[in-house]
């Protein structure tokens, strides 16, 4: 609406005093059809101050709509635009020049860009991530939150609220009472928001502080001990005492984790595998494919090879030498217990293994070539060029299983005594390999009646 400026002079003076008592020149300038700047003009040069009435609005907005209203209809009896009362629905708020989000975006109208960030330094500030994350079915929804606040508007009870949904009713006056506004209305977004914020509680780790606790992890550590034990043997040691108690995961973050700290001067000797860091896993389904030809694994090796009612099934592996440089080639019959080794003088790569390979399985006869079994190890690269070379099928064990090929692990460590850890296995020449296979296949075995492998695998080779 436009006026003439003699109409806008009587204008004035009713604007001046419905000013003084409504306390928004905004507000006034709707209520009479005025430019909002002209307004504002007006107010700034009679010295008066627009008060904030937003938040009275606020609370008449939301009782019109408890009372029944639709949004738009709450909207034009308070005289807000629809836009401002559907933002303080969804736990928006405005400056003026960005819209912050209750997800924590803030998109910049002046800049066109959107950023994550906190709307308000002092509260605890929860991101997407935090907001979209997925929780226990326990934990109450965005959509069971809206659809509590519709029911609230509609004058049910908690009762009823909890029987429309599916939840306790104690869970619904929980919800409700804990996340009301300062007006006493129950807001979806705000409280989703707020719930996700109040969800971390972040605990001070046990063994920060010094005392009879920090004092017992330190202690068994220092006789490596594993964090596993020391958790289980407090609850031995102390069954009465419930601060005598921290978890296997403590102990691990507090050795790991500086910020979670307490055992710092005992992190270079604590752990057995003398690491200072964690080491990261992947998960089965983040593995990518180890070998380029497909491995058949271990859990479709035919029943007969598990029991070991079959022979001629072999268990195989690498043990290195110095830096990993030198190598020895093990089998192992499963049946018999019966070791062979091979010798890699120059290196362990797949080439090198597979002819290694090919050349002992070739010495033996055709009933004995029924399958090898062996880990993920990259010198098994050719292990298909190696099946069409023997016919010997390769089953490969899961990652990170070694019990899975037990009798060549056992073997391995028998091998140890031959060959010590950090040993140049270059020096060793095929004779002295035979003649440490020889040594174990000639050992009386507990699993074999006490006979040898040497007395057993024989009879398997003249046997056809």
């Amino acid at each position: 609406m436009s006026f003439t400026r003699k109409e806008l002079t009587e204008l004035k003076p009713q604007f001046l005093d419905r000013m003084q008592v409504i306390g928004s020149a905004t507000a006034v300038a709707r209520e009479m059809g005025l430019n909002i700047q002209t307004a504002h003009g007006w107010a700034r040069k009679a010295g008066l101050k627009s008060r904030r009435i937003a938040h009275q609005r606020k609370a008449e907005y939301f009782a019109l709509r408890k009372a029944g209203h639709s949004q738009s209809a709450a909207a034009r009896q308070i005289g807000v635009h629809v836009r401002t009362c559907r933002d303080w629905e969804h736990g928006t708020r405005r400056t003026r020049d960005s819209r912050f989000y209750a997800d924590g975006r803030r998109v910049n109208y002046a800049t066109g860009e959107t950023t994550i960030e906190t709307m308000t330094a002092p509260t605890g500030f929860c991101g997407l991530a935090a907001l979209e994350q997925e929780l226990h079915p326990r934990f109450l929804t965005l959509v069971e939150r809206e659809r509590i606040a519709d029911l609230l508007r509609e004058g049910y009870s908690f009762r009823a609220i909890s029987r429309e949904l599916g939840r306790p009713a104690s869970t619904i006056m929980r919800e409700v009472t804990h996340h009301r506004n300062d007006d006493g209305v129950y807001q979806p977004f705000a409280a989703h928001r707020r719930a996700a914020e109040q969800r971390p509680r972040p605990k001070v780790s046990k063994l920060t502080h010094k005392g009879q606790l920090r004092e017992y992890v330190a202690q068994k550590l220092r006789v490596q001990w594993s964090p596993e034990q020391i958790s289980h043997t407090l609850k031995v040691d102390y069954p009465d005492d419930e601060s005598m108690r921290v978890s296997t995961e403590t102990i691990y973050q507090a050795l790991y984790v500086q910020a979670r700290g307490g055992l710092k001067r005992e992190i270079a000797d604590a752990l057995r595998t003398g690491r200072t860091r964690r080491k990261p896993r992947r998960s089965p389904e983040q593995r990518r494919e180890r070998f380029t030809d497909p491995m058949v694994m271990i859990s479709d090796r035919p029943a007969e090879i598990e029991d070991r009612a079959v022979p001629g099934h072999w268990e195989g592996d690498l043990i290195t030498g110095t830096r990993n440089q030198t190598a020895i080639v093990t089998l192992v019959e499963r049946q018999t217990r019966y070791v062979m080794l091979g010798h890699l003088p120059a290196g362990h790569t797949a080439p090198e293994v597979r002819n290694v390979l090919t050349s002992l399985i070739g010495t033996l006869p055709a009933h004995l070539r029924g399958s090898l079994t062996w880990d993920q190890g990259a010198e098994m690269a050719e292990h298909k060029l190696f099946s069409m070379d023997t016919d010997v099928p390769v089953y490969f064990c899961d990652p990170a299983s070694p019990w899975q090929r037990g009798s060549n692990e056992n073997t391995n460590g028998l091998l140890r005594q031959y060959f010590p850890k950090g040993t140049d296995l270059s020096v060793f020449g095929p004779a002295d390999l035979e003649l440490v296979a020889q040594r174990l296949n000639g050992r009386p075995r507990k699993t074999l009646d006490w006979q040898t492998p040497a007395q057993r695998l024989p009879k398997l080779v003249l046997t056809d």
